[in-house]
């Protein structure tokens, strides 16, 4: 009941800086260890009901935080505090970029949406996996999974792309737990024209021969944009089937700007950017269903977009997912969002 009151609060800062004050402030909090395990008891659901199989890693639960959350692995201990089962972090590229110019995130309260155009920010895939092998130091085996989703950077070229991925892929191969390539952001000039078939053969089909030489491979997934056609769709089903992915994430964030409340000046003014929340569910849960259909439900989809609610999870699973990941809900719905859907879904 008191997040409304801190919401009202961080929401007279800036959508990027509300972030970083309410991520350090609980960093903070979670430096003494009785605090972080009164924060953790209040957040946090422990029910071996929950708990999923995917991928042969065990989830303790299937709720995650989506990528963009924690770009440079900064708040992964917070996260797991806070009750998600997993997170990922990223979009991690080969050198470290500051992204494009500010402002670049902005709410749109009577959406329940936010823009953001941020263009990849991240620290560069060498600082993050430094940070990420001190993590795995510390902790030893933790139970809170790990995903690393992998770009290009701005200035690389998209022939050039495939080396971009293979480079982040190598990187962080002994830090995470699983990959997602990220070719559907919109942020990134031209990125999404990766999503083509040939483009994404080229991407995929190289990390998995990496990945297949490797004693222990990793899962791979591949994160799409919910403004894909369906042939566009049933294209990325077969390169699915052909490279032998190991699931997809759906969807990422969509530059359509249909059916918003927010005055369409407003929206303008914002300009360009992925859109992300309660109005691309329904787009998301679509994408969702058709891939599973189209698949036989034989590969398994991390759903994204649009959950705020146990209800909202409830409908992802129903119409397929395996897991899901929130980003905008926990802006809008705030620290007990995971806890709530665990909750829900018992």
């Amino acid at each position: 009941m008191l997040y409304p009151l801190i919401r009202q609060a961080l929401f007279t800062l800036s959508p990027e800086k509300a972030h970083y004050v309410a991520m350090d402030l609980l960093h903070t909090a979670c430096s003494a260890k009785p605090v972080r395990q009164m924060i953790s008891n209040s957040f946090t659901l422990k029910d071996s009901r929950l708990k999923k199989e995917l991928f042969g890693l065990t989830f303790q639960n299937p709720v995650g935080i989506g990528a963009g959350f924690d770009k440079n692995a900064l708040y992964l201990d917070e996260l797991a505090t806070l009750g998600f089962g997993f997170a990922e972090i990223g979009t991690v590229t080969p050198k470290a970029q500051a992204g494009n110019d500010k402002p670049r995130l902005f709410r749109l309260p009577k959406d329940k949406a936010l823009i953001n155009r941020m263009g990849f920010n991240n620290d560069g895939v060498d600082a993050i996996a430094g940070r990420l092998r001190k993590r795995k130091e510390r902790l030893g085996v933790s139970s809170f999974i790990v995903g690393g989703n992998i770009g290009k950077n701005k200035v690389t070229a998209n022939e050039d792309a495939w080396k971009d991925y293979e480079i982040c892929f190598k990187e962080l191969f002994d830090c995470v737990d699983y990959f997602v390539v990220n070719v559907s952001s919109p942020n990134t000039p031209g990125l999404r024209e990766l999503q083509e078939k040939d483009s994404l053969l080229k991407i995929l089909g190289n990390l998995q021969n990496i990945n297949q030489g490797k004693a222990a491979p990793k899962p791979l997934l591949l994160k799409i944009a919910p403004d894909l056609t369906n042939e566009q769709l049933d294209d990325i089903v077969s390169l699915a089937f052909e490279v032998k992915l190991d699931g997809l994430v759906a969807t990422n964030t969509t530059i359509s700007r249909a059916n918003l409340a927010t005055p369409e000046t407003e929206v303008t003014q914002i300009g360009a950017g992925g859109l992300s929340g309660k109005p691309v569910k329904e787009r998301a849960t679509d994408v969702l269903s058709y891939i599973t259909q189209q698949t036989k439900g034989r590969v398994p989809v991390i759903a994204s977009g649009g959950i705020f609610t146990g209800a909202d999870a409830k409908e992802k699973f129903d119409k397929g997912a395996s897991l899901v990941q929130v980003w905008t809900g926990f802006i809008y719905e705030g620290p007990s969002i995971a806890k709530n859907i665990c909750s829900a879904l018992l």
